[in-house]
């Protein structure tokens, strides 16, 4: 018989249900511990197709993928739907939205980055952000709302146009071609009737050219793919402000627009992670040693886009999904050897190399090694990986199908404007 002195398991909290959250829970799935992940929303998004989302491409439900339905093998992992408010590091305790508390034994914040606006006026009210599936349904509501106005409007008089995007890294390159595409193909199959001359996307970035983190070569070839599609790109321009309309930039031009799409980067300032520390790191991320456990911390760790995961001595890990996925691993595995008595290791990030994709058939890939594939292989390398890491049977079959479909033909279905895409996130 089992004594009834018996200690119970050990608690572990993770607040965040994104790649790294995931990836934490995936490494503590029927180990001998109770896990409870916590999350304002019951679904793990899957971030890199949210561009996809928003122009038309893909439906909401082909990104996200139910938290419970994830882990309903695992009989020690448990969800709650909640807010974290603030962590009680002295209890042991974090409390939720309304005052509820949930003590720990080992807490894991993968809380993820929200976009950064770097204190330009008006940019976080008026510009449009991509990093949440409520962020990509406003988008896609905004985007064809203003193809439909302008359709209205063309029965009287040419209109014209303008969408920018701000910022030239990969979430802005993939935005921008998979918006000239969605602009193309509206006019085409939809009957619009708006000239394909008089809707400008306009793509600005403070940088001397675009995929910085890819080799110039790279970097050529998208801004000669996305010039053949359309887009004009300008760089070394600054947006000083941007207001209900319109955007400023550091040359005084002031330029209507239909909508500011925001790719410029993101930051852990405003979310949990920046508050766990007195001193945070670079970006407002939580300051973490080698191992992942919070600095002066015994108990809690910080992983993905809220930790600034040491790469080296002077330098921190991007903020990517590989980064999440394999710090999520890794933090998992050293609970377990805490738990064990074992002494921790250090997490050393493996580059496999980073992709984007520019639209059909075109898209660049970085190898580890420093070797570039571009064209259609690169295309199919990123189609590939994208399905490869897809969370869901069901949803990897929508996609490939959706993607199938769409490379012979090109759907009507996904542009639909739905009413309750402006509820907040």
């Amino acid at each position: 018989m089992a004594s009834t002195n018996e200690t119970p398991p050990a608690h572990v909290v993770i607040i965040g249900g994104g790649f790294a959250g995931v990836a934490v829970a995936r490494g503590l799935a029927n180990k001998n511990v109770r896990v409870t992940i916590v999350d304002k929303h019951n679904f793990h998004t899957f971030l890199p197709l949210l561009y996809q989302v928003a122009t038309a491409g893909l439906e909401p439900a082909d990104v996200a993928y139910p938290i419970r339905t994830i882990f309903g093998h695992a009989t020690n992992i448990r969800f709650r739907h909640a807010q974290v408010r603030e962590v009680d590091h002295a209890r042991s305790v974090v409390i939720l939205e309304g005052g509820a508390e949930m003590s720990f034994d080992h807490l894991v914040v993968a809380t993820g980055a929200t976009a950064a606006f770097f204190g330009i006026p008006g940019a976080s009210r008026y510009a449009m952000p991509l990093y949440s599936l409520a962020d990509a349904r406003r988008l896609r509501n905004r985007l064809l709302l203003s193809l439909e106005a302008a359709d209205v409007a063309a029965e009287h008089a040419n209109v014209k146009l303008t969408f920018v995007v701000v910022g030239g890294g990969p979430t802005g390159v993939e935005t921008a071609g998979a918006l000239s595409e969605l602009v193309r193909i509206a006019i085409r199959r939809d009957g619009l009737r708006i000239r394909p001359e008089d809707v400008r996307v306009l793509l600005v970035d403070l940088a001397p050219r675009l995929l910085t983190a890819f080799p110039e070569n790279a970097s050529r070839y998208a801004l000669r793919e996305l010039s053949s599609m359309g887009v004009e790109i300008n760089f070394g321009r600054s947006v000083v402000e941007v207001e209900e309309g319109h955007i400023r930039f550091d040359d005084g031009e002031r330029l209507a627009t239909a909508a500011v799409i925001w790719a410029a980067g993101v930051t852990a300032s405003g979310t949990l992670a920046h508050d766990l520390q007195v001193s945070p790191g670079p970006g407002g991320r939580a300051r973490v040693t080698a191992d992942l456990r919070l600095v002066d911390s015994t108990n809690v760790w910080a992983v993905g886009d809220a930790a600034a995961v040491p790469l080296n001595d002077t330098q921190f890990c991007p903020q990517l999904a590989p980064v999440a996925i394999q710090s999520g691993r890794h933090c998992a595995a050293q609970i377990l050897r805490v738990l064990d008595g074992q002494p921790t290791q250090n997490f050393h990030y493996r580059n496999k190399g980073i992709m984007a994709t520019i639209g059909r058939q075109a898209a660049v890939a970085k190898l580890p090694r420093g070797g570039v594939i571009k064209g259609t292989l690169g295309w199919l390398a990123w189609l590939g990986l994208h399905l490869f890491y897809l969370v869901g049977f069901r949803n990897r079959l929508r996609v490939m199908i959706n993607w199938t479909w769409r490379y012979f033909d090109w759907p009507s279905g996904p542009r639909l404007i739905v009413a309750d895409a402006e509820t907040a996130d």
